[in-house]
């Protein structure tokens, strides 16, 4: 079950961290970088972030979150993490979906991820979006912008 989250109750931000932080250190493995700001992230920053997030339940359980920010006619995927207990399951796939079905009024929608986070990329490819630039954000280590037109 997929909803939005109440990012102003410290619980919630709690259980949201709870996914993040595991999440984000695997892709800090895979891409070979420490430094992805969200690894940084506590409940207090989480709770004072503009974005919108929401999140997916399993088995009673926060197992994925997604976060968006809307910018004129531009919807910003600023988030897209799952608990590592949870892989594979198609919950990061039904996060994306649901981003691109809530928001009226969206022009296009952007991403960024590691250029080295071959799964990620892949996702974003079967929902359409198409790679428009990569950017070095430290020495050596690029990040994927990705980028997908509303008919």
């Amino acid at each position: 079950m997929i909803q939005q989250l109440d990012m102003t109750q410290p619980a919630v931000a709690e259980q949201v961290l709870r996914v993040q932080l595991p999440a984000y250190r695997v892709e800090a493995e895979l891409i070979g970088f420490d430094g992805i700001p969200q690894l940084r992230d506590t409940a207090q920053t989480l709770m004072q972030a503009e974005e919108t997030f929401y999140g997916y339940t399993a088995d009673g359980t926060l197992a994925g979150v997604i976060a968006v920010e809307k910018q004129e006619d531009v919807l910003h995927i600023t988030r897209l993490v799952v608990h590592p207990d949870y892989f594979r399951r198609g919950i990061g796939r039904s996060l994306v979906q649901y981003a691109l079905e809530s928001v009226p009024g969206i022009r296009k929608f952007a991403v960024s991820t590691g250029a080295k986070n071959g799964s990620a990329i892949s996702l974003y490819k079967q929902f359409g979006f198409a790679e428009t630039k990569d950017v070095e954000v430290a020495p050596q280590v690029f990040i994927t912008i990705l980028e997908k037109e509303v008919n």
